[in-house]
């Protein structure tokens, strides 16, 4: 069997930075001649999340405006969905970046954030050299070089720097070690690769952290980012984003559901419907060919803005106040 000689990739000394296979200088570290346009005013930025069907309020506005301008990562937190990952989604697609989304969960570690080796090709490859009856000085280089690399999403974020938006969502999930090790990795935007060196960036990507606020996160990491919190909107607000995200629903009827999730909010409930639900519940009464908030159609269609049981029967028992406009 023959085997195809790879191109030797020698390990960069200490401090070095490494650049990939395959690609050139410009495209792993620098970005300055691929750099996106960044908006020039919270208005311009506002406009351009409406043309994505993401309606930002003045304060979320300015809070991702300040985030890109001076370079700090924006920390949302806020309920369940009221458009959080969204934020990050619809900025991407705003500025014409990479979308690169980190899901935290318990138990992630730096290396599921960062990059793994894949063992079962290089166990190949090493079959291979074998079988050829030729293991050459270089091969160890070429063994763990770049092509066996598998990159996570940080370092994908930092390979790709302004070009690419971070969204590390749910952060709250991960635990004290990682939160430790993420505050360090935002501060310098660097991953060091032993077998191949440091990877930087010169500018970093905008940054996107959400929670749910399961937990408190340190202060550490607070200080570190911009701050906002995302609350329910009011009921104008909720009409127009049901316009924006559900334009195939008649203006009448997302007005009425809008009505009826924000009298459903005020009872005592184990989670409480967020804009996704407003959302969902619109686009099922729509498609059921709803006009209006019946007793019937909202009893079957209760499922698409409420999660829980107990939910469900503290609701029907107050149908008639919820649905006092139909």
């Amino acid at each position: 069997m023959s085997v195809q000689r790879l191109p030797h990739h020698p390990r960069p000394r200490v401090g070095e930075t490494a650049v990939l296979a395959g690609l050139s200088k410009t495209d792993v570290v620098s970005t300055a001649e691929r750099m996106p346009a960044r908006p020039q005013s919270v208005e311009e930025l506002s406009t351009r999340l409406g043309e994505q069907a993401y309606l930002a309020d003045r304060g979320l506005g300015t809070a991702i405006f300040l985030s890109l301008s001076l370079g700090q990562p924006l920390l949302l937190e806020g309920e369940a969905g009221v458009g959080k990952t969204e934020v990050a989604k619809s900025l991407a697609a705003a500025l014409g970046a990479e979308l690169v989304r980190l899901q935290c969960y318990e138990g992630i570690d730096a290396h599921q954030a960062l990059y793994e080796w894949d063992y079962t090709r290089q166990l190949l490859y090493i079959r291979l050299l074998q079988e050829g009856r030729e293991l050459r000085e270089d091969a160890a280089d070429e063994i763990f070089g770049p092509r066996f690399l598998v990159e996570r999403p940080l370092l994908q974020a930092v390979r790709a720097g302004d070009r690419a938006v971070l969204l590390i969502d749910e952060i709250d999930r991960a635990d004290d070690e990682f939160e430790a090790f993420l505050l360090e990795m935002l501060s310098d935007f660097q991953v060091t690769v032993p077998e191949l060196g440091t990877i930087r960036a010169e500018r970093p990507p905008a940054v996107v952290l959400t929670s749910n606020r399961t937990r408190e996160l340190h202060d550490a990491l607070k200080r570190r980012c911009l701050y906002h919190w995302i609350d329910y909107p009011s009921l104008d607000r909720e009409v127009e984003i049901l316009a924006a995200r559900a334009p195939t629903v008649p203006a009448d009827l997302a007005r009425r559901v809008a009505a009826a999730v924000d009298r459903i909010r005020t009872l005592d409930l184990v989670k409480a419907p967020g804009v996704a639900e407003t959302i969902e519940w619109a686009k099922a009464l729509a498609f059921l060919g709803a006009t209006r908030l019946e007793r019937d159609a909202v009893d079957v269609t209760l499922g698409t803005v409420v999660k829980d049981h107990d939910d469900l029967v503290r609701i029907r028992d107050d149908l008639g106040r919820i649905l006092a406009d139909d």
